[in-house]
């Protein structure tokens, strides 16, 4: 039944008797800002693809600008069973035209350090960061090595390596996310997360052929290595 009053004055009869009155608060709608990232991120199958179609896909990817200037990608070479997993940081000019990882006078020199070890091309699997080569060889941009992370860890996750060795500064720093100096990151065992492998880290051979005095640390880091695996086997 209708009460004959308007809303103000309905309001002022009870202002008048004295009883609070009450108004609906309207909402006040704040705008919220919502961050989104721009970091790329790696383009991941929900499981690991197999060999075959691993290679094809890193032969077939686009995902950064690295596509546009490669001769050729560079998957990796040596054993897909192997105990000690390689790790560098990208193809050069020579890598680059043969499409094998670690072919130019760095690759000479990895040679004869794994020589010096028992060990041959043949007997470990050598990666790279970056499947593609980044122009004039320089460092690879965090957002190139972020989208091809994806590729190296399922490589990591088919290989199963008892042991990662990273070459370098860059490899190093892309595989444990860290900022810390490769002098104070060598000489102990560190962990790959991602498949909760051991991981070293020694100098770049291409390092080693500028600053030769520094082999014989690299040296004991493959006695290391070596002793790590002579357990493992």
């Amino acid at each position: 039944m209708s009460t004959g009053l308007s809303h103000s004055n309905h309001r002022e009869y009870l202002q008048a008797m004295g009883i609070d009155v009450w108004e609906q608060r309207q909402d006040r709608v704040v705008p919220v800002q919502i961050e989104v990232s721009t970091e790329p991120t790696a383009i991941q199958a929900e499981a690991p693809l197999d060999w075959a179609s691993l290679q094809q896909a890193v032969t077939q990817c686009t995902q950064c600008e690295l596509h546009q200037s490669r001769t050729q990608t560079v998957f990796g070479v040596g054993n897909p069973n192997a105990d000690l997993l390689i790790i560098g940081e990208a193809p050069g000019a020579d890598e680059d035209r043969q499409g094998e990882p670690f072919v130019g006078r760095a690759g000479q020199l990895l040679n004869e350090m794994l020589k010096a070890i028992q060990l041959s091309r043949n007997d470990v699997y050598i990666a790279n960061i970056l499947k593609c080569r980044p122009p004039d060889n320089r460092d690879p941009k965090p957002e190139e090595a972020a989208l091809c992370s994806g590729f190296l860890k399922n490589q990591i996750e088919l290989i199963q390596p008892k042991l990662i060795m990273a070459l370098g500064r860059i490899a190093a720093h892309r595989l444990l996310d860290t900022n810390t100096s490769l002098a104070k990151l060598r000489g102990e065992f560190h962990n790959y997360t991602s498949t909760n492998t051991p991981l070293l880290v020694t100098y770049h051979p291409a390092y080693l052929l500028r600053s030769p005095a520094e082999k014989a640390k690299a040296w004991q880091d493959l006695l290391v290595a070596r002793k790590f695996l002579s357990t493992k086997s």
